[in-house]
């Protein structure tokens, strides 16, 4: 059976091709994911399924110790952002798989881009467009693939669940933490974000963004003697947390995260200040300066241990010399707060993922991650199920031009056809 299902998705590419254009050619930007989940839905349901698609509740999820309020759902709410999930029972009692990813994507600045960003682009084995490697075309190749199964009439024993889920890019507790919440927990999951295939991932990083008030005095720049600039306070602050990003690179090490990227090496945590926003005209001293930050890390310490850090290197500025106001800096903490997963390579889906993936491309792959946030987070750990990532190769994702290729695109698909049977079992 599994030659077969491999045999039918290398010979029906074009199909696989005409869904990941479909759903590239949507928009789906964290916070208006409805327009790609219709899609979704419109190809569930030609399979004969009928998908369970709803809308989270804020209320439902709050108290979850993974909840956090994205800054997408504080700005836009849930409202007309559905999740869609379909479960295809199995004829036997093998264990349950989920399989599927999220449907959002990051924004794009088009003048950066030399390709429609929002069209399918072909240029010989390339192909381009926003998210079509993270990961719209990893999800294409799981509904792709799930389709191809279900013509085959393959009698799987186990339940498959397939899902797609909102904002991933900016969090993912409305996405696949509430498709747990709803009832859709497996015995292992399989997300289509973009691995590199042969390489499974098996680990993300924890993310969390930090917002840090700076303070100064304000005062016309003609008698800027008499007032504090609050941009040069920022200098500061943002000086002592470069210095503790330094540190913490000399002291970390995670080896999955540099595996497959050996650039990755000395780099496996980071600090970064993204935005800052101070003053109102040239010729006044800015009162206050507002910092925007994200800290990245890998499995080995607890968000609470790293606000710690951070919180600490930014009060310590208070105590420099050319800190001369009496009010302090403050630190406070929104949007993304993921804490680190690690899955354990000797699990069944794990390995069972790596030699399919293996055996489909003929090269050696490796397990990698904790580089980045993901959704794999949720089911390991706070559900202790296991959760890999299958996909594509990744280029320029969350940049201009993102692209992957055919050739790992079909490779993908062709090793999904052969984990979910294999891990569902089959009655005969």
């Amino acid at each position: 059976m599994t030659v077969d299902l491999t045999a039918e998705i290398e010979s029906n590419t074009d199909d696989l091709l005409a869904l990941v254009e479909r759903l590239v050619g949507t928009p789906t930007v964290s916070g208006d994911e409805k327009p790609g989940q219709e899609v979704v839905v419109e190809y569930l349901e030609s399979m004969g399924l009928e998908p369970d698609v709803w809308v989270p509740d804020e209320a439902d999820l709050e108290g979850h110790e993974g909840y956090a309020p994205t800054s997408v759902t504080e700005e836009v709410g849930f409202e007309g952002r559905p999740n869609v999930a379909v479960r295809i029972p199995g004829s036997g009692d093998g264990p349950t798989l989920t399989v599927g990813g999220h449907i959002d994507v990051v924004d794009v600045t088009e003048d950066e881009w030399t390709r429609d960003p929002w069209t399918l682009t072909r240029e010989g084995e390339t192909l381009y467009g926003r998210g079509v490697a993270d990961m719209k075309g990893g999800l294409a190749a799981v509904l792709f693939t799930v389709k191809t199964i279900l013509e085959s009439e393959a009698d799987l024993a186990g339940d498959l669940i397939v899902q797609s889920t909102i904002e991933e890019e900016a969090g993912g507790t409305g996405g696949a933490l509430a498709a747990i919440e709803r009832g859709y927990l497996p015995d292992a999951a399989v997300i289509a974000e973009p691995s590199d295939i042969p390489n499974i991932t098996v680990a993300s990083a924890g993310v969390m963004y930090f917002e840090v008030e700076v303070p100064g005095v304000s005062a016309h720049a003609a008698r800027g003697h008499e007032g504090v600039n609050a941009i040069g306070n920022a200098t500061l602050v943002y000086d002592a947390l470069e210095e503790l990003d330094r540190e913490r690179k000399d002291r970390t090490d995670f080896e999955p995260a540099y595996r497959a990227d050996p650039g990755l090496e000395g780099h496996e945590t980071n600090i970064n200040i993204g935005q800052i926003e101070a003053g109102d005209w040239p010729s006044t001293l800015p009162s206050r300066a507002t910092m925007y930050g994200r800290v990245g890390w890998p499995p080995g310490e607890s968000r609470e241990e790293v606000r710690e850090q951070i919180e600490a290197a930014v009060a310590g500025v208070t105590g420099r010399e050319e800190w001369t106001v009496d009010a302090d800096p403050t630190v406070e903490w929104f949007g993304w707060q993921a804490a680190p997963h690690r899955t354990d390579s000797d699990s069944e889906v794990a390995q069972l993922a790596k030699a399919a993936a293996e055996d489909v491309t003929g090269e050696t792959g490796a397990f990698v991650g904790g580089s980045g946030g993901m959704d794999e987070r949720f089911y390991k750990r706070y559900y202790d199920v296991p959760s890999v990532s299958i996909g594509p190769e990744p280029r320029s994702i969350h940049g201009a031009d993102e692209h992957t290729t055919v050739t790992s695109l079909v490779e993908t698909a062709r090793t999904y056809a052969r984990v979910i049977p294999e891990y569902c079992g089959t009655a005969d």
